[in-house]
């Protein structure tokens, strides 16, 4: 399968809506399993590392691309039947490490650093509003577009983006009101009833406590450690932490995006590599900061006390594997896309998110969140429907120049034998000059001698 614009596969089949809808489902997905994998309760006392499950990630996305880009070669008809498996590791060796891919390894670099940052992000935000501040991606997405890809947006696109900006704004208004109810309703409020504003009493004081005192590690008695316990089993959260985070990481996504498409779409890049080829060229070269910058410069020293794998269960690993199969799905619509149908395909998962959490997590409903979220969804959806000011022109028809050939053809006029004519009846050029007048034709006159014959006849 090759890298170029056309949106169908092998047998007809158009990749670009299903990419599209795969993307959706999973990024809804991986952000509702990502949040609750940071707030649940302590696997063993200990909470996973995300250095780790970045990790992990790119370890997981480079075994899929390896498999599917040695499936590719080996299924290829100009891979001879004869070829062993030395043969096709060395051509595949070949396909990845070319004379341009090192130029993957800026926006391998900026995906991971994202990946980083959206475990920081959602450590701190909930999942609803981190999904809708996440759509800046579609500002800068577009803002690198224009200054790197040369793309032109039309004044209803910049109109849509900056509502874009005035809803992600919105949505981060405080809502603290300094009244003793607060202005905000919880799912577990609603289904608490009206009395969910009355004072704890003792008895649900003494179960928090006790709730709490499970969660703590044992410790010796000197209560060594006994507050990094704590804040493992209740991490602080911070939204200006969360929204810093999340900044970030959409200026890394624009970014990381845009060079990425660059490379694909560049006519001087080796267009016959592989979506899979590409896929294993972005990992690999992924791979190595997120192993020696997080796992051993950020998070090593405590890595080797607990081990690699403290604080996984089921849920962390579906959180990996989810993440693992976006990753590939990005690149798929960036390929049969572009980056801006790629951000507004996880548009939608605001309001998958948002219910989720509302559900789930019994987020705090507000005038403030449900209104940014509309001008936020408005804005996506005003983007989307506006024309593009280039689009791309039909082809031209172009008749190839008909070249003689030793057969005559159908029309060819000279192959075709004019009967003769007699040299009596020559009438060229006698024509009148009034373009309506038809040729006239002339006989010519009779000799003398043929008069006397008839008359002695």
């Amino acid at each position: 399968m090759a890298v170029d614009s056309s949106s169908r596969g092998s047998g007809g089949v158009s990749w670009k809506p299903v990419s599209i809808a795969a993307l959706t489902l999973q990024n809804s997905i991986h952000i509702l399993i990502l949040r609750y994998s940071r707030v649940m309760p302590l696997v063993d006392g200990q909470r996973y590392f995300a250095s780790t499950a970045v990790f992990l990630n790119e370890v997981i996305k480079l075994t899929i691309s390896l498999t599917m880009a040695l499936y590719s070669i080996a299924t290829d008809p100009k891979t001879p039947d004869t070829s062993t498996a030395t043969g096709l590791f060395a051509e595949l060796t070949r396909a990845v490490f070319t004379e341009d891919s090192w130029k993957l390894a800026i926006p391998a670099m900026l995906f991971t650093l994202q990946s980083t940052l959206h475990y920081l992000a959602l450590s701190n935000l909930d999942a609803a509003t981190f999904q809708v501040t996440d759509q800046l991606k579609i500002l800068t997405t577009a803002i690198f577009s224009v200054l790197i890809l040369g793309k032109s947006l039309s004044t209803r696109k910049w109109l849509s983006l900056l509502l874009l900006m005035v809803g992600v704004a919105i949505v981060q208004i405080p809502t603290g009101t300094g009244s003793t109810h607060p202005s905000v309703l919880s799912m577990k409020d609603l289904k608490n009833g009206a009395a969910f504003h009355e004072g704890r009493t003792i008895w649900d004081l003494e179960e928090a406590v006790n709730e709490a005192a499970h969660k703590l590690s044992k410790r010796s008695a000197t209560y060594e450690g006994i507050q990094d316990d704590f804040e493992m089993a209740f991490p602080e959260v911070n939204n200006s932490i969360g929204l810093i985070a999340v900044l970030l990481s959409t200026v890394t996504s624009g970014l990381g995006s845009v060079f990425y498409e660059k490379i694909l779409k560049d006519p001087k890049s080796d267009r016959s590599a592989s979506i899979w080829v590409r896929n294993v060229q972005l990992s690999f070269y992924s791979i190595w900061p997120a192993l020696f910058v997080g796992v051993l410069f950020w998070d090593g020293e405590h890595i080797a006390k607990t081990g690699f794998f403290a604080g996984y269960n089921s849920i962390v690993w579906t959180n990996v594997l989810v993440q693992a199969a976006g990753g590939i799905l990005v690149s798929f619509v960036i390929n049969y896309a572009n980056n801006i149908t790629k951000n507004f395909a996880t548009s939608i998962s605001i309001l998958i998110s948002f219910l989720a959490s509302v559900i789930f997590f019994d987020m705090d409903i507000t005038l403030f969140y449900v209104l940014g979220t509309a001008v936020v969804i408005f804005a996506v959806y005003l983007y989307n429907q506006s024309p593009d000011e280039a689009r791309p022109r039909p082809p031209q028809i172009r008749i190839p120049d008909m070249e003689k050939s030793g057969e005559s053809g159908y029309f060819d006029l000279e192959s075709i034998v004019a009967p003769a004519r007699s040299p009596l009846r020559n009438t060229e050029g006698l024509s009148s000059s009034r373009p309506g007048t038809p040729s006239l034709e002339r006989r010519p006159a009779k000799s003398p001698d043929l008069r006397m014959s008839k008359q002695k006849w």
